[in-house]
């Protein structure tokens, strides 16, 4: 598994062009508030039970909040398998 980190234009340049993607946005439902995209909703403490919501066949980006980026990626890693294409 390859990640890369991708930023917002980049991730609007997908979106344009239709690429097959699906956004997990991990921020807790507080962070949605000051700013909410159309993405799956699982907040990072949620992730090891509700795994089977990502879907497999798409490249999945992952929004996170920056100041915690370290923590949550390897907390995420954990819980994701080498069958989903991932990009933070």
């Amino acid at each position: 598994m390859i990640m890369q980190y991708i930023d917002a234009f980049e991730l609007k340049e997908r979106l344009d062009k239709n690429e097959k993607l699906a956004i997990l946005d991990v921020r807790e439902s507080y962070e949605l508030d000051i700013c909410k995209i159309k993405a799956i909703h699982i907040p990072m403490a949620d992730i090891g039970s509700r795994i089977n919501e990502i879907p497999k066949e798409d490249l999945i980006i992952v929004l996170f909040n920056f100041l915690n980026l370290i923590q949550q990626e390897n907390i995420l890693l954990n819980f994701i398998v080498d069958e989903y294409k991932i990009k933070f």
